[in-house]
């Protein structure tokens, strides 16, 4: 592989080129995600721009997206006597052709040899995978893609629930947004923490977030399983009552029925006991506040219901497979307190 530095002897950022594979039907977020960072992430020493973009495609004309947008691109001949940085493959409902495309599939493993680094975005590991480039290697894609991925290409560790994964040089991200958490995990690979926090906050999105984070959202998945919305304001409920005693009978008494039937009726439609709802949404808080305040673990522990430190660690084992310190550790800078 190539090897690129981050600065010449001059001290001036050279800009990484970044290539973007396009075809059509891409998902258009899939493509302007991760472009928006890397346009703008700059290098915190010199202030210049920390990579050079370009979109490119074997179409001569405008490729078409999955929106009324079509969008302009250089061909991906372009790119023959170029270096390239990071490789990036888009994905979309027309990686469903693309990754039978030997043309495109061979100028991929081509571009692979001398690249940096290779990506996707969502389905375009359906592409990665087609041309070899994903065998042994662990990987993730769409939900909805995962189960095509894994059966098509058997020798891929496909993983369904990571936002994003980075396996040697070879990034894979999960559906749409997934791809600006790894781009911006790519920046702070390249030109430091302090850059991709800079530049997640230019486009007002969460923190830079690590790969290990589920690329599912507990409360769209409560929202789903409750179709009716009959547990809607007992779940705003909890949330907003983390301190208090929200054993099966408290939360009876909230919807004006025996503990009996509202467990029974609970658990038969949301598929857990009232008891792991309650636990998940502490969950959720205590790891927002581990994101996003220096609040201390024992300060977390009590302020959203597990009463100590040692029940949060469980719950957080239990759910996340990763104790508090360790999560905080992941996900934030720097932070004061135990």
């Amino acid at each position: 592989m190539a090897s690129f530095s981050a600065k010449s002897k001059s001290s001036e950022c050279v800009p990484r080129t970044v290539v973007f594979i396009v075809y059509d039907d891409i998902v258009l977020l899939d493509l302007v995600g991760p472009l928006q960072v890397f346009s703008h992430a700059l290098d915190q020493e010199s202030g210049l721009h920390g990579y050079a973009c370009k979109v490119v495609s074997f179409k001569s004309d405008l490729v078409e997206t999955n929106t009324v947008v079509s969008i302009p691109s250089e061909p991906i001949s372009s790119c023959d006597n170029q270096e390239v940085h990071t490789l990036i493959i888009v994905g979309g409902d027309g990686a469903n052709i693309a990754m039978h495309d030997e043309t495109l599939l061979e100028t991929i493993r081509g571009l692979s040899l001398r690249a940096h680094r290779v990506c996707s975005v969502c389905s375009g590991a359906l592409v990665l995978a087609a041309a070899g480039l994903l065998n042994g290697r662990r990987a993730v894609t769409h939900w909805d893609d995962c189960k095509k991925l894994q059966n098509e290409f058997p020798q891929v560790q496909v993983e369904i629930d990571p936002i994003y994964i980075k396996d040697g040089n070879v990034w894979t991200s999960a559906g749409i947004t997934a791809g600006i958490d790894m781009a911006l995990a790519i920046v702070a690979e390249d030109l430091g923490r302090k850059a991709a926090i800079k530049m997640a906050q230019s486009m007002v999105t969460h923190m830079v977030r690590s790969g290990g984070q589920s690329q599912f959202s507990p409360v769209l998945d409560r929202q789903l399983l409750d179709r009716t919305g009959q547990f809607e304001e007992l779940h705003q409920w909890i949330g907003n009552n983390l301190q208090i005693d929200l054993r099966v009978d408290a939360l009876a008494a909230k919807l004006n029925m025996s503990s009996r039937n509202f467990s029974r009726l609970y658990t038969s439609q949301m598929g857990l006991t009232p008891a792991k709802t309650v636990e998940a949404i502490r969950v959720e808080a205590a790891r927002d506040l581990l994101e996003n305040t220096d609040l201390g673990v024992k300060q977390i522990a009590i302020q959203c219901g597990f009463m100590d430190e040692e029940r949060m660690r469980r719950a957080f084992l239990r759910l996340l497979n990763i104790p508090p310190s360790d999560y905080r550790q992941g996900f934030r800078p720097a932070v004061s307190g135990p």
